[in-house]
Parts: C-alpha cells; sequence; structure tokens
C-alpha cells in the first residue's frame, strides 16, 4: 500500500474564498470541468505523515513572520497543463516566500504563485474569452488569505477524492 499523498495549501477569508469559488463554478458549468475548492498550494503531492503536516502548517501559522495578508491578483492566465489551465496570478510577496520557505524548503520548480480556476483542456478560444471577462472582474483585486490546510490531495488522487484534514489559521 503506497503513502497517502497530501498538499498544503493556503487558503483565502471567506468572502474572497467565495467570490472565488463563484467563478470557479461559472467555469465549470461552462466548460463540463471538475469542480474543487479554490487554494493556494504551498507545497504539492508530498507523502510526508500528516502530523507532521499539522506540525509543520502550526508552526507556521504562529510564526510572527507570517500572518494573514492580502495579495492582489496580477492577472488572469491560462496554459495547457491540467491543473494550471485557467488561473488567477499572485507576485511572490515577502509572506508567500516565508510560506513556501518554511512548509516546501526542497522545492524542485520555481514557485508560480496561483489559484486555479479551471482544471483540464479546454478549447482555445472559449478559454481566452473567458479568461479575458474573468480578468476584468478580478485583476487588480485584493484577495486576503487566512488560513494553512492539510489536503489529501495530488496529481494522483482523483479531484472528487481531495479532503481537508487539518487547518491552522496564520497569526
Amino acid at each position: 500500500m503506497t503513502a497517502p499523498i497530501h498538499s498544503l495549501w493556503l487558503m483565502p477569508a471567506a468572502e474572497d474564498g467565495a467570490r472565488l469559488a463563484s467563478v470557479l463554478a461559472d467555469l465549470s458549468a461552462r466548460f463540463g470541468t471538475p469542480l474543487f475548492t479554490p487554494h493556494l498550494t504551498i507545497a504539492g503531492d508530498t507523502d510526508r505523515p500528516v502530523t507532521q503536516l499539522a506540525t509543520e502548517i502550526a508552526a507556521a501559522a504562529a510564526a510572527d513572520e507570517v500572518a494573514a495578508f492580502s495579495g492582489e491578483v496580477l492577472g488572469i492566465e491560462t496554459s495547457e497543463t491540467f491543473f494550471r489551465s485557467f488561473y488567477a496570478r499572485f507576485a511572490v510577496s515577502a509572506p508567500l516566500a516565508a510560506l513556501k520557505q518554511r512548509l516546501d524548503p526542497q522545492a524542485r520548480e520555481p514557485f508560480l504563485p496561483h489559484v486555479s480556476l479551471l482544471y483540464g483542456p479546454v478549447p482555445a478560444g472559449p478559454k481566452a474569452e473567458a479568461a479575458a471577462q474573468v480578468s476584468t472582474a478580478l485583476t487588480g483585486r485584493p484577495i486576503r488569505f487566512d488560513r494553512l490546510c492539510v489536503v489529501t490531495s495530488g496529481q494522483d488522487v482523483p479531484i472528487a477524492d481531495w479532503r481537508i484534514t487539518e487547518t491552522v489559521t496564520l497569526g
């Protein structure tokens, strides 16, 4: 039996999370793509035990350098990557850099902070049209992030099976 796979997610505050979830639900209905909870992945696809991850996020949340914070949506971007098909892009701010360094110090890829709004392949023309519409609504808007979560999720875990197992509120 393989170890369960988990991710560490930074979660938007309730009001911003609801706004992003509404955009995501609209895109999902429009394109027939999966629903999921909007989040910013700090570390993905780790097989570290949940107890260790819970301890790590609790320590990060209690650390003086990272309290709840807002990040401005730089823009809406699209790609051919399944999990980054359509997303809101954020700058690598000081709080994001601190969380990434603390919780994923051996990251193998450059940090691309984003909140995905659609997973999967969709036709390029309609996707570009939708991106322009969502960009008008979200670009420049601050999104407040206030929680860290341990989530049973990963590239090999069906999206319908993703579950938040631990949550801590940022300082």
